[in-house]
Parts: C-alpha cells; structure tokens; sequence
C-alpha cells in the first residue's frame, strides 16, 4: 500500500511537471523575445530597443511607445525560423494530448479503465511528453546559435547584432520539464508488477448465472458426499 501511495504521488509530481512544461512551451511560442538587441558599442545609449519573436518582431522607445509587426510573409522567414514555428506548435500539441492520457493513466482518478489500461496510457503519456520535450528542445538549441553566430560574425554592423532573449530560456526550462516529466511516466510503468490481477467485471444476468452454476455444483458434491 506504501508503494503503491508512493508511486501516485510520483505520478502526480509528473503530472505537474508536465503542465507546467506545456504552459512555458505555449508562452515561449508567443512571446516576442527570442532574441533582443544587443547592448554593445553604440547601441548601448541608443533610444530604441529591438526584439524578434517566431510571429512579431517589436520596437521599443525610451518614451514609452511599444510598436510590433506582424511576420505575414511565411517564404521569406529563413529555415531555422520557419523550423522553430513548427516544431514549437507540434511541440504544444504533442503536450496537450499527453496530459489528457496522463489524466486517464493516473492511478489516483476513477476513469481511464483497470490498471492494464492506465499502464499502457500513463506509457502513452510519457512519450508524448518526452517527444515534446525534444520538439521544444531543437529550436530553442538552433534559435539560439543562429543569434550567437551572428553576433560573432564581424561582417553584421553592431545595430543589427542581437542576443538570446527571455523566450529563449523559457523554451530550454519548459523541454526540461517535459523531458522529466515524460521520464518518470514511463519509468513509473516498466518496472514488474507484483500486484493482484485487473478485475474482470462481468454484466449482472452472467454474474448470477456463474453464483447459480457455483451452487449447483456445491449441491452435487454435497449429495455425493452423501450417498
């Protein structure tokens, strides 16, 4: 019984890991920060601040103003931009639908079928959760050495030189947590099962025939017995 309250607490750890690995994932994909204009030479007193997002780019002035734009044009985004749209969207699915299997895998909730389901569904979840956890991972990896590479390279003028911004790092945290969260799922469900058998639960005209069919043969062995 200790075990068994052990490894629903563990499962709910996993669980909450998870949720919070999906939220950083969906606001890593909105935010407008992936990389934000960097404070070297003469860009250190300049009066606006850039930074680019997957889907907007923004301006802000030292007034106060804070303007963005949409990016309408998908063909002319380069790859590793088009590539972090991508995979940061399935990225977010992919974590949506392992938190609904981990909902039904869960051993503390009523639904989701015998244990034999919530093993395979919890084993579900984990995957889901592990695959987007790498789906959030390689952007964010990628993103960030295209900003680093062209912050190093000494063609590009200090104006339009950026550094890795906030989103960045919300995405390397977010494919942590579903990484372990995803881990724990499964290794919660490959270990052997000691435990008694799922319950076969019959429909109630079969459950009385199999009580008539029990005290039939009582009743022959009785009078065997007997005689």
């Amino acid at each position: 019984e200790r075990g068994r309250m052990a490894s629903t607490g563990t499962q709910i750890f996993a669980f909450v890991l998870a949720l919070l690995g999906i939220l950083g994932a969906t606001v890593a994909t909105l935010l407008p920060n992936w990389k934000v204009s960097a404070d070297v030479g003469s860009n250190i007193i300049t009066a606006i601040s850039q930074m680019q997002g997957l889907w907007m780019d923004c301006t802000w002035y030292s007034t106060g103003m804070f303007s963005c734009t949409l990016k309408y044009s998908v063909l002319a985004l380069p790859a590793y931009l088009q590539t972090a749209r991508t995979t940061m969207v399935l990225s977010c699915v992919l974590a949506a639908l392992g938190l609904c299997l981990a909902s039904l895998g869960l051993k503390c909730t009523r639904w989701g079928g015998g244990r034999r389901a919530k093993r395979h569904a919890a084993m579900a979840a984990g995957t889901c959760f592990l695959a987007s956890g790498f789906l959030c991972l390689v952007p964010a990896s990628w993103y960030t050495n295209e900003v680093i590479v062209s912050f190093l390279d000494a063609n590009v003028p200090e104006s339009n030189k950026f550094e890795p911004g906030g989103a960045v790092y919300v995405a390397f945290v977010s494919s942590g947590f579903l990484f372990v969260g995803g881990s724990i799922f499964c290794l919660s469900c490959s270990g052997k099962r000691h435990g008694p058998q799922d319950l076969i639960l019959l429909p109630p005209d079969k459950l009385l025939l199999q009580q008539q069919q029990q005290l039939l043969q009582q009743q022959q062995q009785q009078d065997q017995l007997q005689h």
